[in-house]
């Protein structure tokens, strides 16, 4: 039997908060060459024009490491913790939370002169004034994945509300064969599709396909079949790129399945625009 290994809190702490800055400033190199993909695929001009400015817009975020979008979003945490692993000096929830607050406070971070705002708000379902947590904190954690090996791997999501609200997460359990999503705004971005499980478990892993490399094809042929179909026929709606028209809606489908029960399919559909912040560390 293996040694356990421990993980400081503290450390957790320390890479959950850089995480947090560089997924705000730093597109995914695989996600910069979609766009640029897209722009020499799509067929309207101004569908042209505005994947420009999103080209731009990457490279600005970049430079100067400012945040690419303003909405810097609700934190979203993946943990695949080692069955090895044994935290120490504090709660492992309670690190992960304070990594997320320190790397999004409000203004300054906690490391370098790193504006964000914080979009994250309090008691939202009472009639008092909904007050800002102060960073976008406390995160959306899932710790249901564990490994065989001494270590905790990371994967962090920052996701506006447009990208949240509505059909940027829509969900349902339909009767098996039947039933369809409708998106919205902010393409061209990523679908994440969560096929089976029940109803919470649909959405876990619609959530979790987002978080697969970008434009990487599922290991199972027949699911990898149906996202390249899927991809097809989203493009073939002439949303374009920020809904004004044009033939680059999508730049990836990503679909997820688990098995469910013989009577049902639960399907969640998790899309996401073309701020697609995600980041990965091992410790």
């Amino acid at each position: 039997m293996a040694e356990a290994r421990e993980i400081d809190a503290a450390e957790i702490t320390r890479v959950v908060r850089d995480l947090c800055i560089e997924i705000n400033y730093k597109v995914p190199e695989e996600m910069v060459r979609l766009v640029r993909r897209a722009r020499e695929l799509e067929e309207s001009p101004l569908g042209r024009q505005v994947l420009d400015l999103l080209i731009r817009n990457q490279e600005l975020a970049a430079e100067g490491e400012y945040p690419y979008c303003q909405d810097t979003g609700y934190t979203v945490i993946f943990l695949d913790l080692g069955q090895d692993v044994h935290v120490t000096g504090a709660d492992l929830y309670d690190a992960v939370n304070e990594g997320v607050r320190q790397g999004t406070a409000t203004g300054t971070c906690a490391v370098r002169s790193f504006a964000t705002r914080c979009s994250t708000v309090g008691t939202p379902a009472t009639t008092r004034p909904r007050s800002s947590t102060r960073g976008s904190s406390p995160a959306t954690r899932s710790a249901s994945r564990s490994t065989p090996r001494g270590r905790l791997g990371e994967h962090g999501q920052a996701r506006d509300a447009q990208a949240r609200r509505r059909a940027r997460g829509r969900q349902g359990v339909r009767p098996a064969g039947r039933g369809r999503v409708r998106p919205e705004r902010l393409p061209p971005g990523i679908i994440g599709v969560g096929i089976g499980g029940n109803f919470e478990m649909s959405a876990v892993i619609a959530k979790r396909a987002l978080m697969r490399k970008v434009g990487q094809p599922s290991s199972d042929p027949q699911i990898a079949e149906l996202e390249a179909e899927l991809y097809e026929k989203c493009n073939a709606l002439g949303l374009g790129p920020e809904a004004l028209g044009g033939t680059q809606t999508v730049l990836a489908v990503h679909v997820e399945t688990m098995p469910t029960h013989i009577a049902s399919l639960p399907v969640a559909v998790n899309i996401e625009c073309h701020a697609h912040r995600t980041g990965s560390r091992v410790i």
